[in-house]
């Protein structure tokens, strides 16, 4: 009991704000990340976690019935959810895929503006478990494992001042990479010759709208994320 009291604790009790530094490191080594391509390709999937993640969830809340999520060692995955084929509900679900790991990174710079990095450790946790209960592949299984793994390492023995380098590490590394996936997207498409079975492509087939404005879509959205949430974590600045 004494531990959930001091868990509940740590995450609903604000911290003293980062110093300027951390904040320009973190940033600093979220863009080394995204610039390095073996780096890259290995944080990718946490990414790739939270984007099926999102399409997972906004399944549900339409109505759909999830059925399992995969994620791939070249960091693709799929979700796959039941329901009807078309409509509403089968356009936001997959217009979340591109736009989710934004959104948790403007959630999450929301809450380190406040005080609350901790929280933001915690709330990953708790998208990781949702996600773990229905990966229906190995590697898939290995690639959340290792991240939930890391978090709780962290969030359990890290100290104040290491759990808030380390979440405003992980935001940053979303509101920086969510445009940077939007971009990689776009160049696939360009490259590859057959039927388009993106997100973008199958957008587009459902709403009779080009895949390219889709993408536009996607794009848009994820710098605005950066826009806001990166104001809130350099007002610190």
């Amino acid at each position: 009991m004494d531990t959930i009291e001091d868990l509940w604790t740590q995450v609903t009790t604000p911290q003293a704000p980062p110093t300027t530094s951390v904040v320009a490191l973190t940033a600093v080594a979220a863009l080394v990340c995204l610039a390095v391509p073996w780096l890259w390709h290995l944080t990718r999937h946490g990414l790739t976690i939270l984007h099926e993640a999102a399409h997972g969830a906004v399944a549900v809340l339409v109505g759909r019935r999830l059925t399992g999520i995969r994620v791939h060692s070249d960091t693709s995955g799929l979700t796959v959810s039941v329901g009807k084929p078309r409509g509403p509900g089968m356009v936001a679900t997959l217009l979340a895929g591109y736009t989710g790991p934004a959104m948790v990174g403007l959630g999450a710079a929301w809450l380190l503006a406040r005080g609350y990095p901790t929280a933001v450790l915690w709330l990953l946790l708790v998208v990781l478990a949702l996600v773990l209960v229905q990966i229906r592949n190995w590697y898939g299984l290995w690639a959340v494992l290792v991240s939930t793994a890391a978090i709780v390492a962290v969030t359990w023995w890290g100290s104040d001042e290491v759990r808030s380098t380390f979440a405003h590490a992980l935001t940053w590394f979303l509101l920086l990479g969510a445009p940077r996936a939007v971009l990689e997207l776009q160049a696939q498409r360009r490259r590859h010759r057959g039927p388009d079975t993106s997100d973008a492509g199958q957008l587009a087939k459902l709403t009779h709208v080009p895949a390219g404005v889709w993408v536009t879509v996607f794009l848009l959205v994820c710098l605005g994320a950066l826009a806001l949430g990166g104001g809130w974590l350099l007002a610190v600045l």
